[in-house]
């Protein structure tokens, strides 16, 4: 530590650490200048004894200014060392992370702040901290206060700008904290998910369908979501996705097709419409790949042939008719004895078009199948 104290002079310490902001602000541009010298000098043990005082005494200090002067500190030490910050970064980004979750809220304000201006200068070399990044915003996306939020909306805007430009990326370490996040119901993270959903399916080089099943049920709970612009938001990132279903020589149709199974039979009217405009999408485009799934397609287009929405009616129906006029071989997995057991429970039904439709199945098989 005694290197970096004959490295920074004691009053630009004792500033960084002020309650006046300005004081902080200049003290900082002292340690930025302090630390471009010892780069151009070439002096990286000299640089490495400042960034840990800056996080030792500063960042972890029990006393706010301090923190607050800390985090200021490290990202003046990054914009000093510009190119060469890439080899600090395991050091400095950490200390800057925690703060996110520090109690004062100005602590955090300031953390975001930071970060931004780290990220400005180190762009892509900043990917490896993606998903800690990714989980921070998350929750500051949630946070108590506005000041907070509107910093990290900032930040947010820059990391996905970096993300976007970078070939470093990796969809498959992000995609199992994605999923894990879609279960959060506050309506601020959930249109931060969606954003990112979006924005990431913008970029070509990721395959953002290929992961879909992973995320799909997340995207179709909120579709009832009580907020009209997170509806709206999740409706579109879905549209996008069928219309992607529809240009993509291969879907794996089988693991959604359990999803929108279960979703045709929400009570939220939206969600059972979108479920079953997907299931039609599906039974046209499917083919084979569906044939293990009829049974539990039947069961969930056959009720909504009754549903009290006329939209999901007429769709229900469409798809039914499309469903009966495939004629699947019993040697290629299609189960005759599923799907008639589904026909016969639907025999019980209070809903008269749907008995009709039942009956009408079991007419169908009987004709198509007799002999097994």
């Amino acid at each position: 530590m005694a290197d970096a104290l004959s490295v920074i002079p004691a009053a630009v310490l004792r500033n960084l650490s002020d309650k006046l902001y300005e004081k902080r602000k200049n003290a900082a541009l002292e340690v930025e200048g302090i630390v471009k010298g010892l780069a151009t000098a070439g002096d990286h043990d000299k640089i490495t004894a400042v960034i840990n005082l800056l996080i030792n005494d500063f960042t972890y200090s029990p006393q706010v200014n301090h923190r607050k002067g800390g985090l200021i500190g490290l990202a003046a030490a990054t914009v000093g060392l510009t190119s060469e910050a890439a080899q600090h970064l395991e050091q400095i980004v950490p200390p800057v992370l925690n703060s996110f979750s520090d109690q004062d809220s100005r602590v955090r304000y300031y953390a975001c702040e930071a970060l931004y201006n780290i990220a400005k200068v180190v762009r892509g070399d900043f990917i490896v901290f993606f998903n800690q990044i990714f989980d921070a915003l998350c929750k500051l996306s949630a946070d108590s206060d506005p000041n907070v939020q509107s910093a990290a909306h900032l930040l947010d805007r820059l990391v996905k700008d970096i993300v976007t430009e970078s070939n470093q990326f990796s969809i498959e370490e992000f995609i199992p904290l994605l999923r894990e996040r879609m279960n959060v119901l506050h309506p601020y993270v959930r249109q931060f998910l969606v954003g990112w959903i979006t924005v990431l399916d913008s970029v070509p080089d990721i395959d953002m369908l290929g992961f879909l099943p992973d995320f799909l049920d997340g995207l179709f709970n909120m579709l009832s979501d009580s907020s009209h612009e997170i509806r709206q938001q999740a409706d579109s990132a879905l549209s996008e996705f069928l219309q992607e279903i529809k240009n993509s020589p291969s879907v794996d149709y089988g693991r959604m097709a359990e999803i929108l199974v279960q979703r045709a039979a929400s009570p939220d009217e939206f969600t059972r419409l979108t479920a079953i405009t997907w299931i039609n999408e599906f039974v046209k485009l499917g083919g084979d790949q569906l044939v293990p799934y009829y049974a539990d397609i039947l069961g969930a287009i056959l009720p909504c042939i009754s549903d009290k929405e006329e939209k999901i009616r007429v769709v229900a129906c469409e798809t039914n008719e499309e469903l009966r006029a495939i004629e699947a071989d019993p040697a290629e997995g299609f189960d005759v004895g599923a799907i008639l057991s589904i026909a016969r429970r639907q025999l019980s039904s209070e809903w008269e078009a749907t008995r009709i439709e039942a009956l009408h199945w079991i007419w169908t098989l009987l004709n198509r199948h007799r002999a097994e």
